[in-house]
């Protein structure tokens, strides 16, 4: 499976620039801080798509499917702290872009453990 035609790979892509972008509005002195862990963690959830795609049997890809899942409950986590702190405002269209990527992993790994 060609990780680059999966829909929930496309989404994770999408989130990871609109996180890098709010991250740029941070101030200054988390620039080490949150923004970079929150970065990381963002990057991870495509990053391990994509592993997970180019593995040689389901029950890899669903390891990998898994971490992605991880990843996304840590940017999730760090999303809400970043909020309370007043770096962002409510902004409903990350935690339902991170809605939509948990529903399509759990779909995914549904489909690859039924096959």
């Amino acid at each position: 499976m060609d990780h680059k035609e999966l829909d929930v790979w496309k989404k994770a892509i999408d989130t990871v620039v609109e996180i890098y972008r709010l991250a740029d509005g941070f101030p200054k002195n988390e620039m080490f801080g949150l923004s970079q862990q929150l970065r990381r963690a963002a990057v991870s959830i495509p990053s391990n798509i994509a592993e997970g795609a180019a593995r040689g049997s389901d029950k890899e890809c669903i390891h990998f499917l898994y971490i992605a899942m991880g990843s996304l409950a840590e940017v999730e986590t760090q999303i809400i702290i970043v909020e309370r702190l007043g770096y962002i405002g409510k902004d409903d269209s990350v935690f339902s872009n991170l809605k939509a990527i948990r529903k399509m992993l759990a779909g995914l790994i549904k489909y690859l453990k039924n096959k």
